[in-house]
Formats: structure tokens, C-alpha cells, sequence
């Protein structure tokens, strides 16, 4: 466990974007499984966070796991992010939209305050954008008021997060990337999130490298150790620091990957990663 301002993250989370009518189960699955993270997002489009709200009541009332043993954590996402089913009033200032994805995202989940709360992608690039920053304010609102504990962003630049850090009266504590499909494997901004203690958190781990996962020295290590690829590349992700997101519908594999902690890789075989993934 991370523990940041009291906010206790898990070293891994359970995704829950793309699964449609399949949230609730699958939500529920992983939480009996052994999960203590989920992640998702006010966005109709890729995610039903209905659904993790009705496992999550389910899992509360039959003593499964209790409110305050969950790191919950969903997104507030931009207009040109969603589809046409809104968590706000598209004619509302910007500011108002946080707000009302903010009181959606907690009345769909059931729960009085989140545990971190996402800025879904920034509105511009390369450069922040003048909204971005007027939805951090708002963001920042909401941690005022004690709705939600850290704030993050996500699918963010080195550049994007040195910029909203240094005008961030609340300083984002939690980055969430897709790791893989960047340079070095995202290492600028994991060298900032490094050095600034902000939690790294990568996501599609591994669908960005199945030509890593199927690579003949990863193939041998996970054998050596009695494991999975995935479970190497995981506990690879794990010990370079980041918090990993996995979104498997596979109950084997959810206990797979949460057993990925238990690996321990040495310096030889993190070096040998290294030089694949980078």
C-alpha cells in the first residue's frame, strides 16, 4: 500500500472501462477476489459507473468489504470526451460541470466522498489549456469541501504536469498513463511524478507489448519463477514503481495479478525488462 495524505492506494486496481452490462459482476468478482482498488469515470461512453456503484452497494451490505477498506477513485471528463449521455449540463459554465459529474459520480457510486478524483486528459496539447486550469479550480473546490481526498489527471505530458503542478494550489498526487505507447515507457513523467511524490499509475500495461509478453527472455523468466508473463511484467511495473491498473474479466487472472506483489524480481532481471519496455 501507497499511503498518500492518509489515502491508502493499493498496488494494484481494478479497471472497469469497457465492460457495459458487465460492470456490476465484474466489479464484484474482483472485489471477492481480493481487489481494494477501482477505477472509474463519469463517462458513459467507455464506462457504466452505475454499475460499479450497484456491486459496491451489494459488497457493503453483505459484509464483503466495508467502505473504508476501498481506494475509490473516478474522473471527471470533458464534453468532447463523452457521448450524448451527460453527467452535467453542457450549457453550464465549466466550472458548474465539475461540480454536477462530481454529485453524479457520488450518488451513482453511493458513497459521501471519493477517494481521488481525476482530471480525464487535458483539453489541449502540447500545452494546457486555459479550461484546464479552470476545471483544476473547480477540482480543487471539491477537495475543499472534503468530496474528494487527491486529486489526479490522467493521459497527461511531462510538460502538461510540470505546468498544473506548479499553479496547482491542491498539487495532483496521482498521474494515471498508459505507460507503454510512450517514450521510455512514459519516463519523463514518471522521473517527475518521482521526485514531486506523486503515485504513477499505468494502465493497459499489456496490451501496448504482447511482442514483450511473448519475447523468449520474458517467456524463460516468468517460467524460472513459477509465473506468468503477465505476472512478470506486473511485478516488473510494480517494483519500477508505479501502481498498476488491470481490467481482466478472467477470475483466474484477477488472482493472478494480485499475486503479482509476491514476485520478486533482482537487479539482472529488472535490467533485462528494462531493455525491453523502454
Amino acid at each position: 500500500m501507497v499511503d498518500v495524505e492518509g489515502v491508502r492506494i493499493p498496488p494494484l486496481v481494478y479497471g472497469t472501462a469497457w465492460k457495459e452490462e458487465r460492470t456490476a459482476p465484474l466489479v464484484a468478482q474482483a472485489l471477492r477476489a481480493g481487489f481494494r482498488g477501482i477505477d472509474t469515470a463519469n463517462q458513459r461512453k467507455h464506462y457504466h459507473e452505475a454499475g460499479v456503484g450497484q456491486a459496491l452497494r451489494e459488497a457493503f451490505a453483505s459484509g464483503l468489504v466495508r467502505r473504508e477498506e476501498l481506494f475509490l477513485q473516478t474522473k471527471f471528463t470533458y464534453r468532447r470526451g463523452q457521448d450524448h449521455r451527460l453527467p452535467y449540463d453542457p450549457e453550464a459554465p465549466l466550472a458548474e460541470q465539475v461540480a454536477q459529474s462530481c454529485e453524479s459520480s457520488l450518488a451513482h457510486l453511493g458513497v459521501d466522498a471519493l477517494d481521488a478524483y481525476l482530471l480525464h486528459g487535458p483539453s489541449a496539447f502540447p500545452h494546457l489549456g486555459e479550461d484546464d486550469l479552470v476545471t483544476w479550480r473547480a477540482m480543487e473546490e471539491l477537495h475543499a469541501l472534503g468530496k474528494v481526498r487527491l486529486l489526479g489527471v490522467s493521459n497527461v505530458t511531462a510538460q502538461q504536469l510540470a505546468t498544473l503542478h506548479a499553479a496547482a494550489r491542491v498539487k495532483p498526487r496521482i498521474v494515471q498513463n498508459r505507460t507503454f505507447t510512450r517514450p521510455h515507457a512514459d519516463a519523463a513523467v514518471r522521473a517527475f511524478c518521482a521526485e514531486h511524490g506523486v503515485v504513477y499509475e499505468g494502465f493497459s500495461l499489456l496490451t501496448a507489448i504482447p511482442h514483450v509478453l511473448a519475447h523468449p527472455t520474458v517467456v524463460e523468466l516468468a517460467m524460472r519463477h513459477g509465473r506468468t508473463p503477465a505476472e512478470a511484467i506486473f511485478a516488473y511495473c510494480l517494483a519500477r514503481g508505479m501502481v498498476v491498473l488491470t481490467g481482466t474479466t478472467s477470475e483466474a487472472h484477477m488472482r493472478q495479478d494480485l499475486a503479482a506483489p509476491d514476485l520478486r524480481l533482482d537487479a539482472r532481471e529488472l535490467a533485462l525488462l528494462d531493455a525491453l519496455v523502454a
